[in-house]
C-alpha cells in the first residue's frame, strides 16, 4: 500500500544520482537495513555508502537515473521508502528489472525507460520530466523514451495500485446503489 501522493504531471528537479547497469536497489540503504521500516532511520542511512551528504542535498522533485536492469536483485521496499522520503519523485533508466518495476509501479512511482539517459545527464543537472510522455529535458537535450501504458498511468495517477483498486471498487459500488 502506498502512502505517497501521486506525482505532479511535470516533475522538475535535478539528477540526484546516476547508477550504472545491474544496480541492486537494496544497496541504497545497505543490506543490514533491509528489514527496517523506520522512515527516520532509512533516511539517515539512505545512500551513505555512495554519498554521505545525499540525504541533506536531495530535494523534493529530484530524480534518480540508472543504466540497464535498474533494481536488479530482490526488490525490497525499504530502499524506495528511503528515496521517496528524501524527495525522489521518479526514476529514469535504460531499463528496469521486472520485479522492481512491478513492485514500484504498484506503489505509484513513475519508472520511465529512456535509452541513453545515463550517458546524457550528470549529477546535479536540472531536469524536467514529463513522465506520461517519457520525455526528459535538460539544458542541452531532450530525451524521449517509452511512455507508460494507459493502465500504468492510472496506477501512478492514483498513487498506487491499492488506491486505484479502492477507487474503482467505490465507483462500482456507488453505481450499484443507484
Amino acid at each position: 500500500m502506498s502512502a505517497y501522493p501521486p506525482p505532479p504531471d511535470i516533475i522538475e528537479g535535478k539528477v540526484a544520482w546516476i547508477f550504472g547497469d545491474d544496480f541492486d536497489i537494496d544497496l541504497v540503504v545497505g543490506v543490514s537495513n533491509i528489514k527496517s521500516y523506520d522512515t527516520d532511520h532509512l533516511r539517515s542511512v539512505c545512500m551513505t555508502a555512495y554519498d554521505p551528504t545525499f540525504a541533506d542535498r536531495v530535494r523534493q522533485g529530484d530524480i534518480i537515473v540508472g543504466g540497464r536492469n535498474f533494481g536488479y536483485g530482490h526488490p525490497h521496499y525499504p530502499p524506495m521508502v528511503a528515496l521517496r522520503n528524501a524527495g525522489i519523485a521518479a526514476i529514469v533508466a535504460e531499463s528496469f528489472s521486472p520485479g522492481f518495476w512491478r513492485g514500484e509501479t504498484f506503489n505509484g512511482m513513475p519508472l520511465i525507460t529512456i535509452p541513453g539517459v545515463s550517458a546524457a545527464v550528470a549529477i546535479d543537472d536540472a531536469v524536467t520530466l514529463d513522465w506520461r510522455a517519457a520525455t526528459l529535458r535538460t539544458s542541452g537535450a531532450e530525451l524521449v523514451g517509452t511512455p507508460p501504458n494507459a493502465r500504468t498511468v492510472q496506477v501512478i495517477e492514483a498513487g498506487g495500485s491499492y488506491e486505484l483498486l479502492l477507487a474503482e471498487h467505490s465507483r462500482e459500488h456507488q453505481g450499484q446503489m443507484q
